[in-house]
């Protein structure tokens, strides 16, 4: 370590976690819906001329739902390394 610098230590951090990001799921039927909504208000809520716009959100909402993505598990990876690097812990109040 040279006279001129000095390292600043961190201190030891009592959890690793990281937070995961909240992201919106978004539902491929919304458009198809938004769709619908919008052939109703202009033709005066006839369902007459929206029978194809509302067959196409029928079949959106049938068909499979999309599959859930899996948990990120880097908290559970850092809850293993914690020992490593934060090192050991001392203990209050014990005396030898």
């Amino acid at each position: 370590m040279s006279a001129g610098k000095m390292h600043m230590r961190l201190p030891p951090l009592r959890v690793l976690r990281v937070r995961e990001v909240k992201r919106e799921e978004s539902n491929p039927c919304i458009t198809v819906m938004s769709s619908v909504l919008a052939c109703w208000a202009s033709s005066g809520y006839s369902a007459a001329g929206c029978a194809t716009v509302e067959q196409a959100l029928r079949a959106c909402m049938d068909g499979p739902k999309p599959t859930p993505r899996p948990p990120n598990n880097i908290n559970f990876h850092l809850a293993r390394m914690a020992k490593k690097v934060n090192g050991p812990r001392k203990q209050n109040g014990l005396k030898d």
